[in-house]
């Protein structure tokens, strides 16, 4: 019997991580998690273990930043491990707007103090969560992999930046092998409800807000621009569920194995756009609440319609996402009545 892979997840706490974490350890690897808890908590790392079973034995975490260069070089002294799953950093588009110093500190110098690290200790394996902000506004849809790149916010642009220094590491190595995977719109939990998105402060995201709306944490939601050129004058978007998503960094591992992969770009998503009022209408359903709205004028920074096409994730990486609108609706409505207040009831509790 092979020992089994080891991979270091950072980010690993939040809410994609936490998920693919779940889904690395029931495939059978070790997952390392390293992650500043700066918008997530260590209940999540506790419940991953629960969901986990007997293969909880193969988690553990630090608590850690990785712009810490020393406490990074003493893991991978300590570890050795076979790739990396790049997912910490900060993604809220507003945010990056108004702190651009903070997220180009926060997203760039991190990535690029691990990259060091991974080059040193001689990983050369990284799958990187990039992110269909770097598709800037497209002026068609569906978005493949081949599009040009523009991005129109700060976050997209750390994004964007973090490719090319990828691509610029192959190209000066190719042992390497990146896969940069361009996620969409994440929503829906864990089926178990234990564990699902709980962002720090006021969400970003509709989903998040959605949901808090519906618990009664936040009175109204607000609808930005009903006036795109759209079926129903709301913003379009590919939502991809969560647990899909997590799916799709388990395929990106396994393409580790193909000796003719570099660096490589894939979409995931679904290939369908849903307006946001079509989200608002599918989660009032499964929820049973109606939703108070109240709409206002456009974002800046905000795509009018955005959707993936999956073809070449399904070829390369034989991925497809499994689940529909309802399934995400469903499963973001389990996760939030169990846990009206996110993570922070046990965090209470703990500290």
């Amino acid at each position: 019997m092979e020992p089994p892979l080891c991979i270091l997840v950072t980010g690993g706490a939040g809410y994609i991580g936490s998920h693919t974490v779940l889904q690395l350890l029931l495939d059978g690897y070790k997952a390392v998690v390293v992650d500043n808890l700066d918008n997530s908590s260590e209940v999540a790392i506790n419940r991953v273990q629960e969901l986990a079973g007997d293969r909880a034995l193969n988690l553990s975490f630090h608590k850690m930043d990785i712009r810490d260069k020393p406490a990074l070089e003493k893991l991978f002294a300590s570890t050795k491990f076979d790739a990396v799953i790049h997912f910490a950093g900060l993604k809220a588009v507003g945010e990056s707007v108004e702190k651009p110093l903070m997220y180009y500190n926060n997203n760039i110098i991190g990535t690029l103090t691990l990259l060091q690290v991974m080059t040193a200790y001689g990983c050369k394996k990284l799958v990187f969560s990039s992110s269909a902000t770097v598709y800037g506004s497209p002026k068609e849809v569906p978005c493949t992999e081949e599009f040009p790149l523009s991005a129109v916010n700060p976050y997209g642009r750390t994004k964007l930046m973090i490719e090319e220094i990828c691509r610029d590491i192959y190209s000066s190595d190719p042992d390497w092998k990146i896969l940069l995977l361009r996620f969409f719109n994440p929503i829906g939990a864990h089926p178990s409800g234990k564990i699902g998105e709980d962002p720090h402060g006021i969400p970003n995201n509709l989903m998040p807000f959605l949901q808090q709306v519906a618990v009664g944490r936040q009175p109204k939601l607000q609808v930005y621009g009903t006036d795109y050129s759209t079926k129903d004058g709301t913003g379009v978007r590919d939502y991809i569920h969560v647990v899909d998503l997590a799916d799709g960094h388990a395929a990106a591992l396994r393409k580790f194995s193909d000796p003719k992969i570099g660096c490589e770009v894939y979409n995931l998503g679904t290939g369908k756009g849903t307006s946001v009022l079509e989200l608002v209408s599918a989660f009032e359903k499964a929820s049973g609440k109606k939703i108070p709205m109240e709409k206002t004028g456009r974002r800046r920074g905000d795509a009018e319609i955005i959707y993936a096409s999956t073809a070449k994730a399904e070829r390369e990486l034989n991925w497809k996402a499994k689940y529909g609108l309802e399934e995400m609706c469903r499963d973001q409505w389990n996760w939030a009545s169990k846990n009206p207040k996110g993570y922070q009831n046990e965090d209470d509790v703990v500290n």
